[in-house]
């Protein structure tokens, strides 16, 4: 996992500044900060949504009055990446359609290809029996048919 993405170098640094001061370097620590970090109202008041000292989140602080539209729904995404988090009497606002309709979409997708990135390895499309034996097949005609033209000039 060291090809993270990140928006900016705020959110580079951020991301390292928080892993070593939570002290802890698990996808469930990486992907929150990794959340938090990407919008800058989250970044500023990281210590009213996650207690340091007992290494959890702050759910309670949700509605405090520095969120914006954009932050609440980082701090959904963060939340719900940290322990399955989903507000009561909010459920429809941690749904895909409505956290990834934002600009920081691609980030959430990067969150959660960290948090789970035993389920995103690196497998090509190739590797499944059907592609593999449809690219053969492909391999086998260009070869055929250049083999039919190397015998045609001679």
């Amino acid at each position: 996992m060291n090809n993270i993405k990140f928006n900016s170098v705020e959110h580079e640094m951020f991301y390292g500044e928080m892993l070593s001061r939570a002290g802890h370097d698990d996808v469930y620590y990486r992907a929150f900060f990794y959340c938090m970090g990407m919008c800058p109202t989250t970044r500023k008041n990281i210590d009213d949504l996650f207690d340091f000292n007992e290494g959890c989140i702050l759910p309670e602080n949700i509605h405090q009055p520095y969120q914006t539209g954009t932050s609440y729904q980082v701090t959904r995404m963060a939340f719900n990446l940290w322990n399955g988090y989903i507000e009561e009497g909010y459920e429809s606002s941690t749904t895909p359609s409505s956290l990834f309709a934002c600009e920081y979409a691609s980030e959430f997708t990067e969150a959660l290809r960290i948090r789970y990135s035993v389920y995103f390895k690196n497998q090509e499309l190739y590797k499944s029996s059907l592609r593999q034996t449809i690219n053969e097949l492909r391999s086998n005609e260009v070869r055929k048919s250049t083999d039919k033209k190397s015998d045609h000039e001679r």
